[in-house]
């Protein structure tokens, strides 16, 4: 799914990453979210690649980078944690600056490197997500009921991962398959990449984690950076079929927490890059290229 790109592990502090980098031009990093992979980007990265040096690569805690053990404050999963993981990554390769492309998880792990090194990040686009403070702040039981799997998984360990090893690809295919589209999204190749990365306990641990960081000190970065906003410019995008748009008015969520950002609804569901990878190539070439 990435014949034109080269694979890499780099070892950044107490992990590994891993990604694919390829193409020629401004340097352009995907981030990917849960439950999936940096092959999430297989529909829209060659048609980046044309116009960017594109680099898409695996969180800690899922696919082929490392899942160190967990921390009593689930400090090592935090957004700021997995951020300075990315902006490692992007020095190494020869990149201090870049622009972001960035989904659900992923999403919030660039919100906060725009935050802690605004130096680095050029420009982002963010894909179906608000911000993590204002989505817990304004939780009411529809929006529970809807992102049930938020309150699942920061529940204490091991809980929450037994339940789902159990049997991960069960999991994994309700969970992901109850949008709008259903399964449609996801090619064979694809979906067979997620479900075998998501069939290792690490992983499901990791990911627990993830979630339980952003209850808990992601909320506590987020709060300490209360008077002070993104100065990079954003564009957001998100499912008008998704619960973003059901629950949220997600332009005025991210005025709050940025000085530029602009953005509407697509017609489709969460997994935007996968449902409708040519609208959002279409928006990501328009507004990377601005100001390139």
């Amino acid at each position: 799914m990435f014949e034109q790109f080269r694979s890499f592990t780099l070892s950044v502090g107490e992990v590994e990453i891993f990604g694919v980098k390829g193409g020629a031009g401004p340097p352009l990093l995907l981030l990917h979210g849960y439950p999936q992979t940096h092959v999430m980007w297989h529909k829209v990265a060659s048609n980046l690649a044309e116009h960017f040096t594109v680099v898409a690569t695996d969180l800690r805690g899922y696919g082929q980078s490392s899942k160190p053990p967990p921390r009593l404050d689930h400090a090592n999963y935090s957004k700021r944690t997995m951020a300075t993981d990315m902006v490692q990554v992007m020095n190494h390769l020869g990149f201090d600056r870049f622009a972001v492309l960035a989904h659900d998880r992923g999403a919030r792990v660039a919100h906060r490197m725009a935050m802690d090194t605004p130096d680095a990040v050029r420009r982002m686009m963010l894909l179906d997500i608000a911000p993590t403070r204002e989505m817990y702040a304004n939780t009411d039981e529809s929006f529970a009921r809807a992102y049930w799997h938020w309150f699942f998984l920061i529940q204490p360990a091991p809980m929450p991962e037994r339940m789902i090893g159990a049997d991960p690809r069960a999991y994994w295919l309700d969970k992901c398959g109850a949008g709008s589209a259903g399964l449609t999204p996801f090619a064979p190749a694809a979906l067979e990449a997620y479900l075998t990365a998501f069939d290792d306990p690490q992983t499901i641990a990791a990911s627990c984690e993830d979630y339980r960081a952003s209850a808990t000190i992601d909320l506590k970065h987020d709060d300490e950076d209360a008077g002070r906003k993104v100065a990079c410019p954003i564009m957001v995008l998100w499912g008008d079929r998704g619960v973003i748009e059901a629950h949220f008015d997600c332009l005025a969520l991210w005025r709050k927490r940025a000085d530029h950002v602009d953005g509407h609804a697509l017609p489709g569901g969460h997994y935007l890059a996968e449902e409708l990878p040519d609208k959002v190539l279409l928006h990501a070439l328009d507004f990377f290229r601005e100001g390139s």
